[in-house]
């Protein structure tokens, strides 16, 4: 399985690396820099919003299907077609709510307008989202991991023609950007749908209600989860847009450091992906995790440690590198949300490792707190910090939150951490020292990159944070 793991963790990061960084630091950026602020902070509220009751789409039932098809393979035929004719019933409940509580808040038309299409986004993603976790169920990693960047690489085709084709004399629209997500999501849809119908004997769309209570009973304890780790995720630049009145600026400056931090976090993203099947099949058949964890754990931290002290060194060159406005004051923030995704990294190995052993109970409580914890921060530091406060409230729910998740780990799993954490000390040191004496060089940012990244490759193996002998075996044994 560690082996497995490898194999598909380097085929998901290539394919990755290939389209996600474009699409963040070529189409996103630019359409902040085109539409301004002030628009872009207005859509990314409007957006975050609309992931708030996102959770009606699904009700955790993507999560309990990627642990249950690992675990059972045979049931993919039933269970896929329930759980889709179940999923056009949610949709509609989601969009109805939502737009009720989008006019009892007050958004005006133009708002509403938008907010109804990035609505409809999101129940599209959720199709796709369930779909995929079929192939991540029959640990078809391959086939899901091409659909995990269709999306965005059409977004990039369609973006691209938009912003430098000349297609159209008029400035750039939020609006526009809106609807190539649409068309983007609908074409990854119908591709995903057809994989996962190729898995199954047979299909139709049957409603069963005896079924749907079944999944949904099932899949709810799972669905809380999401839905409180999705507050205290996203609820950041709501309170934002509406507690400052300031035609949503704080909530733009606040959009420009976080498409950074996401992007960030899409990486981390992949090993939960990969990891939640296979610790679920895992714990299933018995076999020791231990080693899996480990490795999974110290390499992800590697990864987070290496780009968040960069990131934190140099985040004011980082920002010029791309916006042309509020850059101070974006930087930041930057600083701050990148410490953040060191602790949220950490959720990602431990998080799902709970998940797949089905300890829920314990995830929501911890959940909980961070999301009461979350909201009472940004209601004292926004007033009086604007964004900066927002990020802040953001590093410390998700450093308790993470925290937490380690000592339940260690308390359920009764796993020795002592030497792993130690290492992770050192190898910090290292990288802060290292990195605050080429700070002090004079020469181009690039050149200091590259020495940096010289430097983290050489210390990782040093430190043995990971093995070459991992690598080894990756080489000498092909994924059958």
């Amino acid at each position: 399985m560690k082996r497995k793991f490898i194999w598909n963790l380097f085929l998901v990061i290539i394919l990755n690396l290939l389209i996600k960084p474009f699409y963040i630091l070529g189409i996103d950026a630019e359409v902040i820099n085109r539409v301004g602020a002030d628009v872009y902070g207005n859509y990314f509220a409007l957006i975050n919003f609309s992931f708030l009751l996102n959770i009606i789409l699904d009700l955790g039932i993507t999560n309990y299907n990627v642990k249950n098809i690992a675990q059972h393979h045979q049931l993919l035929d039933k269970h896929f077609s329930g759980i889709i004719t179940l999923r056009f019933f949610l949709v509609f409940i989601y969009l109805f709510t939502t737009l009720c509580i989008a006019i009892f808040i007050g958004y005006d038309v133009k708002q509403f307008k938008i907010l109804l299409i990035l609505a409809f986004n999101q129940a599209l993603v959720a199709f796709i989202l369930y779909i995929r976790s079929n192939l991540a169920g029959l640990h078809l990693f391959f086939q899901d991991s091409l659909v995990s960047i269709l999306d965005r690489f059409l977004l990039i085709i369609i973006c691209s023609l938009l912003l430098w084709g000349g297609v159209s004399d008029k400035p750039f629209q939020i609006e526009w950007f809106v609807y190539a997500q649409s068309i983007s999501y609908f074409i990854t849809l119908l591709l995903c749908f057809i994989l996962v119908i190729r898995q199954t004997s047979s299909f139709k769309f049957q409603w069963n209600q005896t079924f749907a209570f079944l999944i949904l009973k099932k899949s709810l304890p799972y669905a809380l989860l999401i839905f409180l780790m999705t507050i205290y995720y996203r609820i950041d630049s709501i309170m934002l847009e509406r507690m400052i009145d300031d035609d949503a600026r704080q909530a733009g400056i606040y959009a420009q450091a976080y498409r950074f931090f996401e992007a960030s976090n899409m990486f981390a993203y992949l090993f939960a992906a990969l990891l939640l099947p296979i610790f679920s099949r895992m714990l299933k058949l018995k076999e020791p995790i231990y080693d899996l964890v480990n490795f999974s754990f110290k390499t992800l931290m590697a990864f987070a440690l290496i780009l968040s002290i960069f990131s934190c060194f140099f985040s004011y060159e980082i920002m010029d590198f791309r916006y042309d406005n509020y850059i101070l004051a974006s930087s930041n923030i930057f600083l701050v949300l990148m410490l953040c995704f060191i602790c949220v990294s950490s959720t990602y190995i431990y998080g799902t490792l709970l998940t797949a052993n089905g300890n829920l109970f314990y995830l929501n409580i911890v959940a909980a707190f961070g999301v009461v914890l979350n909201v009472v921060l940004n209601l004292i530091l926004i007033p009086k910090y604007d964004a900066f406060g927002s990020a802040v409230a953001s590093l410390v729910t998700q450093f308790l939150t993470g925290l937490a998740q380690i000592f339940l780990c260690v308390y359920i799993f009764k796993f020795n951490l002592y030497q792993t954490f130690f290492k992770l000390l050192v190898f910090i040191v290292g990288l802060v020292l290292f990195t605050y004496y080429i700070k002090g060089i004079e020469m181009y940012l690039y050149y200091k990159l590259i020495m940096y990244l010289i430097f983290s490759l050489i210390w990782v193996f040093i430190m043995q944070i990971v093995k070459i002998s991992d690598f080894s075996m990756l080489i000498q044994n092909r994924l059958k």
